[in-house]
């Protein structure tokens, strides 16, 4: 009877064993399926704001020449030469607007959100991490620093100096600046060293949106990787 009672204890036994570790198992397995799940969906919507990021870039990459150009015309304009007179408007505004980037970071705070660590490529979360909080922060900062700031450090200095040569029409409308021979070289070479200064600026800009740019398409990659490696 012993031996019986024994054998019946250990079957008992063997099988609570078995069913707990099978439903901890089965946990563990359904938990990792979820976090995977929760990895892919948030890799995904990273990579499609690295996508939204990339055309904005490149939207301002393409004002910003637009900008330079308008920064040719003028000076060309204040060595005395003849310049196109039918764009003239656009390319006076272009020169003193500043183009803002306009970062999507719903992938990135639903990613802090979850934790960090959801992206379980260690390497991947980094280069992640860096490209929001270092590369596209550099963006940020060149948008807000003061020496950066096209419209509010030149239109008013380099308007006072051309307003007199400015023609306008029936609505209003800037339709033509006329050689300003009458400025005196102090004044063309005040306005040359704004135009300049402009210009070294907005190159500085496109060196580093170029760079960065760079750096999202290395990223995103990586995030297609890991998203291929996983499904």
């Amino acid at each position: 009877m012993k031996k019986s009672k024994w054998k019946k204890y250990t079957f008992e036994f063997l099988s609570i064993f078995i069913a707990v570790t099978s439903a901890f198992a089965l946990t563990n397995w359904n938990d990792n399926r979820n976090s995977r799940k929760s990895e892919q969906k948030i890799l995904i919507e990273i990579k499609n704001g690295i996508g939204i990021d990339k055309q904005d870039f490149k939207g301002n990459i393409i004002n910003h020449k637009l900008s330079l150009r308008g920064n040719y015309l003028f000076r060309e304009l204040l060595k005395g030469k003849e310049i196109p007179q039918d764009s003239i408007g656009l390319f006076y505004t272009c020169l003193f607007r500043d183009y803002t980037a306009i970062i999507n970071r719903t992938g990135y705070e639903s990613l802090k959100e979850t934790g960090l660590k959801t992206i379980s490529n260690d390497s991947l979360r980094f280069q992640i991490i860096s490209l929001y909080d270092y590369h596209y922060g550099i963006i940020e900062v060149l948008d807000e620093v003061n020496e950066m700031q096209s419209f509010e450090n030149y239109f008013a200095p380099i308007n006072s100096l051309l307003y007199n040569y400015m023609e306008f029409d029936n609505n209003g409308n800037l339709s033509q600046i006329n050689n300003p021979i009458e400025l005196n070289k102090n004044q063309r070479k005040e306005i040359l060293s704004y135009l300049w200064r402009l210009e070294n600026n907005r190159k500085f800009k496109l060196g580093r949106y170029k760079s960065i740019i760079k750096v999202m398409e290395k990223v995103k990659d990586n995030i297609e990787n890991e998203i291929k490696k996983n499904s």
